[in-house]
């Protein structure tokens, strides 16, 4: 994913990923274990680490998980990209992407936890 703030703002960003993860699970993420697959946030400047730590307090405040709340807040360093392969694999390997999606409970996951809840009557 490429960032531009000129077409979606930091505060969305942060919301979009969130919204994405586990952000309880320090271990990994679903069936993907491992220090490489835990979540992180990499801040860029002062404004961009302000505006994660506060959207994780914020988070961590709102009753949404009984778990602490653990993923990583640090300042961006070198960048490598991934193998060509793994590049818009949802793209190149749909049926490979989906089948993972729906097999490693991330889909459940999501949308239980993030869809909004029905009240009873």
């Amino acid at each position: 994913m490429i960032y531009d703030p000129k077409v979606v703002d930091y505060n969305t960003l942060l919301d979009t990923f969130w919204a994405n993860i586990d952000p309880t699970d320090g271990g990994g993420q679903f069936v993907d274990r491992g220090q490489q697959y835990r979540s992180g946030i990499f801040y860029l400047d002062d404004e961009q680490h302000r505006l994660a730590e506060l959207s994780r307090e914020k988070l961590a405040a709102s009753g949404l998980f009984k778990k602490p709340v653990v993923t990583e807040i640090t300042a961006a360093g070198p960048f490598y990209p991934a193998e060509d392969y793994h590049q818009n694999y949802y793209k190149t390997n749909p049926l490979g992407y989906n089948h993972y999606r729906w097999g490693s409970g991330r889909e459940d996951f999501l949308e239980s936890t993030w869809k909004p809840k029905k009240k009873s009557p």
